[in-house]
């Protein structure tokens, strides 16, 4: 099981303001590009989002799923990526002084990465956390987009259909 943590300078407000917001999914998720809401408003139970990974010049269609959430503390998704499988991933902000102890658990539930699920395979999802979470820190830390991020296309790309109703 893969566990990995990090402190980010920032509140707990602040981090989960990041979370909560389905534009800035693509900015801090690892691999992921092309971010649509499916249906639900994200990150309520329920909520999906469908997105695009990339493996070399195969481009692999997924869906993630809001298995739980409790506002401002735990964010649970069930990522589903076709043949390969689903995982569960278990975000969890805890207040740190005046930082956020973010802790992020995935592990495997179904389907072929269930099957492969290895030592090589935890090292892969270590490395895959890390830069994770050194892409959440720099958002909620200077507010700034990571290297490669595109913030004026992810804010039409994944704009929730009950986005500006309020």
């Amino acid at each position: 099981m893969a566990v990995r943590h990090r402190v980010i300078n920032a509140s707990p407000a602040r981090v989960w303001e990041v979370l909560a917001d389905g534009d800035s999914y693509a900015a801090w998720v690892v691999g992921a590009a092309d971010v649509t809401p499916r249906r639900g408003h994200w990150p309520r139970v329920g909520a999906t989002i469908a997105y695009e990974v990339g493996l070399g010049p195969l481009r692999l269609g997924n869906e993630t799923v809001v298995r739980r959430c409790e506002e401002g503390s735990v964010l649970e998704l069930e990522a589903k990526a076709g043949p390969l499988g689903t995982d569960r991933i278990a975000i969890e902000l805890r207040p740190w002084g005046d930082q956020t102890l973010v802790v992020v658990d995935e592990h495997p539930l179904r389907g072929v990465g269930g099957t492969l699920h290895n030592v090589g395979v935890e090292v892969l999802i270590q490395l895959r956390h890390r830069a994770m979470l050194a892409r959440l820190a720099r958002l909620c830390e200077t507010g700034g987009a990571t290297s490669g991020h595109r913030p004026e296309r992810a804010r039409t790309a994944h704009r929730s259909p009950e986005a500006g109703r309020a």
